[in-house]
């Protein structure tokens, strides 16, 4: 059951890096650029989009594992951006992350078992005994056995890591969890099981999900709403059911174009996007997606559209969107 009131909240968060493209020269790259999402209380919103499109740089603003170049990052109405070391260290035990690589995020040297303790240990919680019980408790939770506490990491399949990585998320007793594409490296049928797994947790224990990912079949199955983004912006937000039914932006339109059709029989319309992203160092002006849009204006060059309310349930940051 989710809350209407938002848990966490991005307002026109930006992240911009220094690089150099070559030659002695210096440029910005902006990663995530004006970006405002917020996720309410008990729901999953899955943050979709190609790749280097700001997805994870995003998740990792939310959670300042990188300080935002600007714009602000709200939890339970709180402002994060301006707290120290010592006052984040009291938030970081609700907000944890599940990374994307089940054998690199994992510390080779450890057991998993010490692996699943170092939150606790690094937050002084509880004593040996009682962290040893936790950690049993976590390895049963995500269908794992507590005699397996002393093997490595390189003794375990990729959905065995996953769920170590799982239950390393949850050992401090979390409220949202940015889960940053976690069962893109596996294969098909233990996705299914990693998936299966996310949303008994969600339900048992009030988790709350940003849910980065490319995968829109498996965004389908577990999002309450999607957020679409598109060199380092957002360009539609909605809905899970209305924006895969009725997508309003172009993009959406393109990305949900691609999908495999289950079916033989019914042929899906198939929209080929012409030319590369454009490159984050110069973005287009106007909208940024205007130099790939089938149906772009002249205006479309001129004036960025604004993120706005074009159907019921859903926002689109298209001139043409809702007309």
């Amino acid at each position: 059951m989710t809350d209407l009131l938002p848990i966490l909240e991005a307002r026109n968060l930006s992240k911009h890096f220094a690089a150099r493209p070559g030659f002695g020269q210096t440029a910005t790259v902006k990663a995530v650029d004006n970006v405002s999402l917020a996720i309410r209380r008990g729901e999953t919103l899955a943050l979709v989009g190609e790749s280097g499109c700001g997805k994870s740089t995003t998740g990792r603003l939310l959670l300042r594992l990188i300080e935002p170049t600007s714009g602000q990052v709200l939890y339970k109405g709180e402002d994060l951006s301006g707290l120290n070391h010592r006052a984040m260290l009291a938030h970081r035990r609700d907000l944890q992350i599940i990374f994307q690589d089940p054998f690199g995020s994992l510390n080779p040297r450890l057991s998993v078992g010490a692996i699943i303790r170092e939150p606790l240990d690094i937050h002084g919680i509880g004593d040996r005994a009682s962290r040893r019980a936790r950690v049993e408790e976590l390895l049963r939770l995500v269908g794992l056995s507590p005699q397996q506490m002393a093997r490595y990491p390189h003794e375990f399949s990729g959905g065995q890591r996953q769920r170590i990585g799982i239950a390393r998320a949850l050992a401090l007793e979390p409220q949202v969890l940015i889960c940053d594409e976690p069962v893109s490296a596996l294969d098909v049928s233990i996705q299914a099981q990693i998936i299966n797994l996310m949303q008994d947790l969600q339900q048992r224990l009030g988790l709350t999900y940003l849910f980065i990912s490319h995968n829109l079949s498996v965004v389908r199955q577990i999002a309450d709403r999607v957020a679409v983004m598109y060199l380092g912006q957002i360009v539609e937000t909605g809905a899970t059911d209305d924006l895969f039914r009725r997508p309003q932006h172009p993009y959406t339109q393109a990305l949900l174009s691609a999908l495999p059709q289950p079916d033989p029989d019914r042929h899906r319309a198939r929209i080929v996007l012409k030319g590369d992203v454009p490159s984050p160092f110069s973005p287009p002006s106007g909208c940024r997606f205007h130099t790939r849009c089938p149906v772009a204006m002249p205006m479309c060059s001129q004036q960025e559209p604004e993120l706005r309310l074009v159907a019921e349930h859903q926002s689109a940051a298209c001139h043409l969107a809702g007309r």
